[in-house]
């Protein structure tokens, strides 16, 4: 980063919530933490099931002045009025997306490892990409590393997202050189999200 700033949190959904109990669970975490953007990340492609999944959730983003973004799903994001989308195939799609949502939309990309692919996507007119997981056994075994995080923020403007089981560690260790933490799963799992997104926002300082 160019500044000392400390990175922004970027939520994501768990894969699958409750339609009745999750949008008060994340109103409680959108008023006690500042957060900068947050994702629909659902495992389903049913559409109707991200679509009564997305109406849940918007108001309760839009109340807390939060952007919505639906991962992969161009078409969703557009007949639901969500503020982007979040693409899972690199640079492949961004211009696409891009043309398809207009300037003002946000449109990120998940880049795994990949300088070649987060240089890629950049150029074609993603507002960020994401590069993961940063630790433990998710996908094949490949993490992004530090050093990858220090070459972008060092060469490339384009803002970058450090996502995939985000620990305490890696928090300490990557908030120099990330702008963004993409944190899901790791406080949706514990018993008080709150209480675990503010440990990790503390571990930045």
């Amino acid at each position: 980063m160019a500044d000392q700033d400390l990175p922004q949190i970027y939520l994501t959904t768990p894969p699958e919530f409750d339609l009745g109990s999750f949008p008060a669970k994340l109103e409680t975490v959108l008023q006690g933490a500042e957060i900068a953007c947050l994702r629909l990340s659902l495992a389903t492609h049913d559409e109707d099931r991200l679509t009564r999944a997305a109406d849940a959730i918007r108001d309760v983003a839009h109340r807390a002045d939060v952007a919505l973004v639906i991962d992969t799903h161009v078409v969703l994001a557009k007949r639901l009025g969500l503020d982007g989308v979040h693409l899972l195939d690199g640079a492949r799609t961004v211009r696409n997306a891009r043309k398809e949502l207009g300037p003002d939309a946000i449109v990120g990309a998940y880049c795994g490892q990949s300088r070649h692919d987060g240089m890629s996507a950049g150029e074609n007119g993603a507002d960020y990409v994401s590069f993961g997981p940063v630790s433990g056994s998710l996908g094949d075994g490949e993490l992004a590393g530090h050093e990858l995080f220090e070459w972008w923020s060092q060469m490339i403007e384009v803002p970058v997202v450090a996502e995939g089981n985000v620990t305490l560690d890696q928090v300490k260790t990557l908030s120099p050189v990330t702008d963004f933490f993409a944190i899901g799963e790791e406080i949706w799992a514990t018993d008080d999200p709150l209480a675990t997104l503010n440990s990790l926002i503390a571990a930045m300082r």
